[in-house]
């Protein structure tokens, strides 16, 4: 274990350190009675770059001055800006160039997703996903349930907890698919659980899936950004994901859709849009739709450029931080958090997420003792004094050090801020 110190001048060394730590200086921190806030809720809604405004507004100002030539001319046309982000995404999801768009929002690919990959008979109606998923995934599975003519009730796999604070081992996973798997169509799991943090082998669940025949599709909104991913590697079929939590592209900012390549020529059903079409011929304005290989072929309509700006600008900060840097920072930073909640504040906190680096991303789940209203009275404490997490209910604060912005330091005004609330109380 690192000699980890519960000092201000240890918490300083670290940070001058940190050979990233001038990440930090390109975003907009929240301030608190004129200082900055102690920001860990990257989770929900990650910090604004101070590159993004420049940004956004040379689209404004090419939209002033050019119009319609807009599409064609200026520094990035408009006709192609969705590809102007292809690389980075790729780059950052583990994930070929063709297999990545960036489009729409997460509920909506995940349905588009679901056109294509659920594929339901009398025979393999099920979808299996976590109990407790983000309502997201779980209104929008059941939707589809029903939408195929099927009940919930028995089409609907939910698999529960198998580990302590309610984590999911891969042996659950695998008795599920052992037990069900000739009668599930589509397995929907998480890269990260949103409640407690977990992570999920996206290539061990892939390879035991289609062992059974399922497609397998991911919700990333907790991974992209905060772990290293190899989804072309791991096999999946396909994924998505929202862009303003860890990515740091706005509230409701464009998302992201995987296609595994063994698809991009498939002929699959979907829900087609103009901006699907081939590229070559999509000006032809042909009545027949032929589809974009790979994952563009997917897109409904033309790119929201003002939306898009932000994710660029993101994504450039990530070439230049590199996600394995990132990661190995973000292991640093969470480590030190843990070690902090468990060896200082025993009494008042419990870490819930997995202790295993390796099954967590930056985000620790904490469950404050004494129940719901106790931990209600820390979790505004937290927020009246600049220290910025989240609520979960029923009784989980979310504590997410992202490594682009947070510090060794603010991991140490958190403990401060709980010591601070338990000595008052």
């Amino acid at each position: 274990m690192p000699n980890y110190q519960a000092t201000a001048d240890w918490a300083r060394a670290q940070d001058a350190a940190d050979p990233l730590r001038a990440f930090r200086d390109e975003f907009l921190i929240p301030p608190h009675e004129g200082r900055d806030s102690v920001y860990f809720c990257g989770n929900s809604l990650g910090l604004q770059p101070r590159a993004v405004r420049d940004a956004v507004n040379a689209e404004l100002d090419y939209w002033g001055e050019l119009a319609v030539e807009g599409h064609f001319k200026g520094r990035l046309p408009w006709m192609d800006y969705h590809e102007y982000v292809r690389d980075d995404l790729a780059a950052i999801v583990g994930a070929q160039p063709g297999e990545v768009v960036a489009m729409n929002t997460l509920g909506v690919n995940l349905h588009l997703m679901m056109v294509s990959f659920y594929r339901p008979t009398a025979e393999r109606p099920a979808i299996l996903i976590e109990a407790g998923a983000f309502p997201t995934d779980r209104y929008a599975v059941e939707s589809q349930v029903r939408f195929h003519g099927f009940d919930p009730a028995t089409a609907l796999i939910e698999l529960e907890a198998d580990e302590p604070n309610g984590t999911i081992s891969l042996q659950a996973i695998e008795r599920a698919l052992a037990e069900h798997g000739s009668r599930i169509a589509l397995v929907m799991l998480p890269g990260v659980q949103y409640r407690n943090g977990q992570t999920f082998d996206l290539k061990a669940i892939t390879t035991l899936a289609h062992q059974h025949g399922c497609v397998v599709g991911f919700d990333l909104a907790h991974a992209v950004g905060n772990l290293p991913l190899q989804l072309h590697d791991s096999g999946a079929d396909f994924a998505i994901w929202c862009s303003y939590k860890y990515l740091n592209s706005g509230p409701g900012a464009v998302g992201g859709a995987f296609v595994h390549q063994r698809h991009a020529t498939a002929t699959l059903p979907r829900f087609a849009g103009w901006w699907g079409h081939d590229k070559v011929t999509r000006f032809q304005m042909g009545p027949q739709f032929v589809p974009t290989a790979g994952a563009d072929g997917w897109q409904l309509s033309n790119p929201p450029i003002l939306a898009l700006a932000p994710l660029r600008v993101s994504l450039e900060i990530f070439r230049r931080a590199g996600i394995d840097r990132l990661r190995a920072k973000s292991l640093q930073l969470t480590g030190y958090l843990e070690w902090l909640v468990n060896h200082q504040l025993p009494d008042v906190l419990e870490v819930v997420t997995p202790a295993d680096p390796a099954r967590r991303g930056a985000q620790l789940s904490i469950r404050v003792s004494g129940g719901r209203a106790r931990g209600r009275s820390l979790f505004e404490y937290l927020m009246e004094h600049g220290v910025i997490g989240d609520w979960r209910e029923p009784d989980v604060i979310r504590i997410s050090p992202a490594p682009l912005y947070n510090r060794f330091a603010d991991c140490l005004a958190f403990a401060e801020a709980v010591r601070a609330w338990r000595q008052a109380g």
